[in-house]
């Protein structure tokens, strides 16, 4: 696999697990206290977030972002792990062998 499919397989599977909310998202206590509305919001936005830049995606993995809505800097970041989430994944571009963890914040919980 070149270095480039690598890469392309890691942003395939981080799109789809912002895809599927639920198992591997992890909700800060801020991103909880929204309420049942804006909160569903905010989950709807980081599934359609497609705002990647060189800035916030300079290696190409679609692994952050940030953005407002209804007056809240909210940001949210995938993490790999090894399959007992205790260490780095040894590959990220293979599910075999990793875990992804999506993590969504307030931005001053930061």
């Amino acid at each position: 696999m070149t270095e480039q499919e690598h890469v392309a397989a890691i942003a395939a599977l981080n799109d789809a697990c912002r895809a599927e909310p639920g198992a591997g998202w992890m909700l800060t206590a801020g991103v909880q206290g929204l309420g049942a509305a804006p909160l569903a919001k905010v989950v709807t936005a980081v599934k359609a977030f497609d705002a990647f830049t060189e800035d916030n995606n300079p290696h190409g993995e679609r692994d952050f972002g940030a953005f407002e809505l209804g007056g809240q800097r909210l940001f949210w970041k995938i993490d790999y792990y090894d399959l007992d989430l205790c260490m780095a994944s040894p590959d990220p571009a293979d599910p075999a062998v990793t875990k992804r963890v999506l993590t969504l914040m307030l931005a001053e919980e930061y």
